[in-house]
């Protein structure tokens, strides 16, 4: 197998579906939140979890994720405490 043929990151099935969170996240307000449907995601919310919980990490965001019966994914932007001088 040639180099150029190895995966060379992590492309799996929700890719779309984080990539879509992760610019909503971007224009929230700190403290905002997105409340995704299960029924739009076509993987499993523990599929989606995962590698969402690993992007905000990597991109040092400070994500918080949820779930209930309601909406079954729910994505919390913490709010960040500003230093005082």
């Amino acid at each position: 197998m040639v180099q150029s043929d190895m995966p060379q990151s992590r492309n799996g099935k929700p890719k779309q579906v984080i990539t879509t969170i992760l610019k909503d996240l971007d224009r929230l307000r700190a403290g905002s939140t997105i409340k995704v449907p299960l029924t739009e995601l076509a993987e499993s919310k523990e599929k989606v979890r995962s590698p969402l919980s690993r992007a905000t990490r990597e991109a040092s965001r400070k994500v918080a994720t949820a779930s209930d019966t309601s909406y079954l994914l729910r994505v919390e932007r913490k709010r960040v405490a500003r230093a005082s001088r």
